[in-house]
Parts: structure tokens; sequence; C-alpha cells
């Protein structure tokens, strides 16, 4: 249940896969240089902690994670949340975060939610990415165009504002890299599509910038000089005291890394054709992100971009991960004094694609053929990590989603008398079982529930049954299309029987499923009822209110009954589905 993919494919490992992986690590290393120090600066800490990131929680995830393919990492859905941690609680309150994140990641993975935090609506998902997406965006609009700002916001109101009247600090040579900078990550990816854009832009820019002595800020000049080793492993000082504070954005944290991660494994799936674990990957986010912490890194998460380029690259097994760390820690020990001289309107460039491709503004015809409700969740969940966090802004889009879902639940869940269908007075009715005329006796009414009988249907129930006749003496209650029934269903069914009880008139259940006889059976209602009133088929129901009323049974239509009910039996454990 919980074995890393990298076990099951390593017994059959052989020298061409080998090339494969090879070959997709080296790419993938090289893409993943930029991104890594881009998404830490963009997060308040020095671009080494990125680079830290990408190595440790890349190799942990590959090595211990259930997806063949899947490389992890800094992403830029963690940019916002991270940011407002180190701003309130410094970088090493952001350790702590990551470390209880991780555990709660593992915890996840052990307790099997991963089935479960795939089901998160994509108007919620859409929604706080591509709002994501623009803040990410807006918060490099200062490094691009070289401005001045005298106070910085982390509202993204008061940051554009603020941009809107320091615009005349812009740096026409800061600006000129930037727009540079992303013109050849769009020229080389139109042309060379399998060569990393974004190491090439840089590695231009950068080059330019040092060969004409451009004064524009510089990694060296905002962070100083990158270290060219990985930090031995430790944990800072803190106040303890201020653990229980970081509770929710560790929470924050881990449930954006787990549906992150999903996802992007799920992603992969649909490039290879493969079936990722889900506990297991979830794991392996949360080890991942407890060795980031411990070596100096910030959180980490499966990066959906350079998950895509593993599969592109050729990636056979998650050996490309392991050697992808490899590339990017040799990377770290011979470049590190040129990547001190990256400029910082190079980095916001980057990230300003990358912002673009998070966002989902490509898909804008899908959102305007989106039911409306959809289209509601979708922008609320959106504006709402713009305007006010992501952590609001994930619990009102899950709300809203769920309630809406409960609504349609309702809506396809039918109660209605179908005594008329089954004495063949409508012609035209659907019911294939109705074709045959069956004869109802007087004094029995036939109502019939269609869908899942749970707490969004029992109004609809309740309705129906206020309309029923006064001198029915036997109501038959039709469920052979109620696969489910919930605590709600069951106390609404039971009171009825009560009342109906009360007022002498017998309660006949046909075609009861697995699931909702189980149910009964548990809450004692089945009791209360007697299984001689419960029949697998309409005739056999229909029989049993003749025996009621005292009248002679009539043959059945069909032959089969299911021996659960023919028997009188109630059904075992195993018949619970």
């Amino acid at each position: 249940m919980f074995k890393p993919k990298i076990l099951q494919l390593l017994p059959g490992y052989n020298r061409a896969t080998f090339t494969a992986d090879l070959f997709a690590g080296v790419t993938v290393g090289l893409v993943a240089l930029p991104m890594a120090m881009a998404f830490a600066v963009a997060s308040g800490v020095p671009p080494e902690r990125g680079l830290f990131t990408a190595i440790v929680a890349g190799f942990l995830i590959s090595a211990f994670g259930g997806s063949r393919v899947q490389i992890g990492g800094p992403t830029g859905a963690f940019v916002v949340i991270v940011a407002g941690i180190v701003a309130k609680f410094g970088y090493e309150g952001l350790v702590y975060c990551t470390l209880m994140a991780g555990g709660l990641l593992i915890a996840f993975g052990l307790f099997r939610m991963g089935g479960l935090i795939r089901f998160i609506p994509f108007p919620v998902t859409t929604g706080f990415t591509t709002g994501i997406a623009f803040l990410i965006f807006s918060t490099q609009v200062k490094d691009f165009l070289g401005l001045q700002l005298t106070d910085s916001s982390s509202t993204f109101i008061d940051m554009w504002y603020n941009y809107s009247i320091h615009l005349n600090s812009l740096d026409p040579t800061t600006t000129v890299i930037g727009i540079g900078t992303m013109a050849i990550i769009l020229l080389v990816r139109a042309i060379f599509p399998r060569l990393p854009a974004m190491l090439i832009a840089m590695i231009i820019a950068t080059a330019v910038a040092s060969m004409f002595q451009l004064d524009i800020a510089t990694i060296s000049s905002q962070f100083g000089e990158l270290p060219r080793s990985l930090p031995a492993p430790r944990l800072p000082s803190f106040e303890f005291a201020q653990l229980k504070e970081l509770v929710m954005p560790a929470f924050t944290v881990a449930m954006l890394g787990a549906m992150e991660s999903l996802l992007s494994a799920t992603v992969a799936d649909g490039m290879t054709g493969g079936r990722h674990k889900p506990n297991v990957e979830l794991i392996a986010q949360g080890i991942a992100n407890i060795g980031s912490a411990i070596f100096g890194g910030i959180p980490a998460t499966g990066a959906i971009a350079r998950t895509a380029t593993n599969v592109e690259s050729g990636a056979k097994t998650p050996v490309a991960g392991l050697i992808q760390s490899v590339v990017l820690v040799l990377l770290l020990f011979t470049v590190a004094p040129l990547a001190s001289q990256i400029p910082l309107a190079t980095l916001a460039g980057i990230l300003m694609v990358v912002s673009y491709d998070m966002s989902e503004l490509k898909n804008v015809g899908r959102f305007i053929r989106m039911p409306r409700s959809d289209a509601m969740v979708l922008l609320s969940t959106f504006a709402l990590t713009l305007l006010v966090n992501l952590v609001v802004a994930v619990e009102v889009g899950i709300v809203l989603a769920a309630m809406l879902f409960i609504r349609r639940m309702s809506e396809v869940t039918n109660v209605a008398m179908i005594t008329k269908d089954l004495r063949g007075d409508d012609p035209d009715s659907p019911d294939p079982n109705s074709i045959a005329v069956r004869e109802v006796p007087e004094k029995v009414e036939v109502f019939e529930i269609q869908g899942p009988f749970f707490f969004g249907a029992a109004d609809k129930f309740q309705d129906a049954m206020q309309r029923m006749e006064r001198d029915v003496v036997v109501i038959v209650l039709r469920l052979r299309n109620v696969p489910a029934i919930d605590a709600t269903g069951l106390y609404v069914l039971t009171e009825f029987y009560r009342g109906c009880r009360s007022r002498g008139v017998s309660l006949v259940l046909s075609g009861v499923h697995t699931q909702p006889l189980n149910a009964m059976m548990k809450s004692k209602l089945l009791d209360e009822i007697g299984m001689k009133n419960i029949y697998g088929h309409i005739d056999d129901a229909l029989n049993g209110a003749r025996v009621i009323l005292g009248l002679p049974e009539q043959e059945r239509h069909l032959p089969f009954v299911p021996s659960v009910i023919r028997e009188g039996r109630k059904p075992d454990s195993g018949d619970n589905n």
C-alpha cells in the first residue's frame, strides 16, 4: 500500500531506461535552476533557499513518491503564502511551519486521504491558482520596472496603488532587461520548444548585463554571493510559544501542497498512461518538506511544469528526478559565482511568464461556457485570493462548491406517486416495469423515490407524503432507484413510518438496495418495519399489501426475487457496499 514507486520499477531497470532518465534529469535540472531561484526571491527569501529546496525536496519526492515521473521542488502556488509567513514570523517561523506541514502531509497519506483531496472541484483549484498567478505577477512589477518604492504592501489593491504613484521612478535599463528576458523565453519556446527557454533567457540577460556593466539590481547586490554547497542540516532557534500561531498557516501549506502534488501527478498520468499512488505521494511530500526545512529550504510540492518537461524529455522512472537533484548540486558547485550576477529583472521576467502559464487565461472560452453556478465559485475563489488571502479563498470556495453539489443532487432526487403508472392509466409511462398492467388494490398508494435519499432531498419526500390521500390503508414505498440513504433520510423515513403506524396505515418497502437495507438494520428501523414488509419486487410488495387488506394474491409478473429478501433474513456485513 505504501511502497514507493521506485522500488516497483528498479527490478526491470536497464541501460536504455537509464539513458532516457539521464537525458530527462539533465534537462529538468537545467529548467529548474532559474525557476527555483525565482520562486525563492518572490517568496521573500534568498535565492539559494530555492535551490536547496529543489535539490533536497526534489530528491526525496522522487525517492519516496508514488508517481513514476513526478518532479518536486518550490512552486508558484506557495509564493504568496510563504511570503506572508516570512513577513510575519521570519525565516525561522517558516522552517517550523514547513516541518508541521510535512507532518500533516504524512498523516494525510497514512490515513489514506489522497483519494479525497483529489475531489476538490475544478472551479476552486482554477480560481485560487489564477488568483495566485495574478499575485505573483503583481509582486514582480517592482523588480521588472526597477521602481523605487518607499514602502511595500502585500495587499493586491495597495500594491498597484503604490506602483501607480511611483511610476516616475521607473528605470528604463531594468525594464529593457525584463522585457528582453520575456521575449527570449517566448522566442525560444516558439522556435526550439525542447530547449530550456528560461535558462537560455537567464544566461543571455546576465551576459548582456555583465558585458555592458549595467547599473541594475542583481542577486549579489540584493542578497550577496550564492553559496557553493548545501548547508549542514540544522533547525534555527524559534519561540515555541508562537507555534500555535503557525498551525493554520501549516495546515494551509499542507493542503496546498497535497492538492498541487496530486494534481501534478494526475497530469503526469494523463501524459504517460500510468497510475500514481496518491497516499504514497502524500507521504513522500511530507518527508520532502521536513527534509527541505532541515536543509535550509522552503515548502515544496509537485511541480506541474517541471513534471511535464520531465515526461516530454523521455523520463521512464523516478531515477530522472534523482538525477535532476544531482545536476542542481553540480550547478551549485560550479556556477554559483556567475549566478550571483543574474539581474533581478530577469528573475521577474521569468516569474511573469510562469504566472501567465499558471493563470489559465488561455482557457477563457472554457470559463465562459461553464454553468453559471460553477463560474460563481471560480470568480469568488479568485476574488478572495486577490483581495483577502488564500486560506479564506479555498475555504469559501470549497463550501460554495459543496452547497452547489448538494443542490444539484437534491434536484436529481425525485419523490412521486406512481399508482396510476402501475395501474396502466398512463400509456406514455417510461417505466419498463409498468408495461404490464398491474392491479393496484383500492386504499393502496405507491410512491417511488428516484435518486439518493439524503438530507438535500428530505423535504421533497415530506412534501410528497403530505399530498397523500386520507383513506389510504397501505403505502408501498418503491426504493429500487435509491442507491444510498444517509442519517437524515433514515430519520425522515423513521418518522414517516411511525406517523403511518399511529394512523393505522401499513408501510411496505419494495426494491431496497444493499446500502439502504444495511443502514435500516443498523438504525433498528428494519426491526420496526419488519422483514415481512420488505420485498424485492413491486409485484411481491403489491401482494403483501393484498394480504394486509385480506385480498387474494395475484400471480407475479417477474419471477426473480433476491434471496436476502425472499428468505426474510438480514444481510451480513459482506453485503454492505
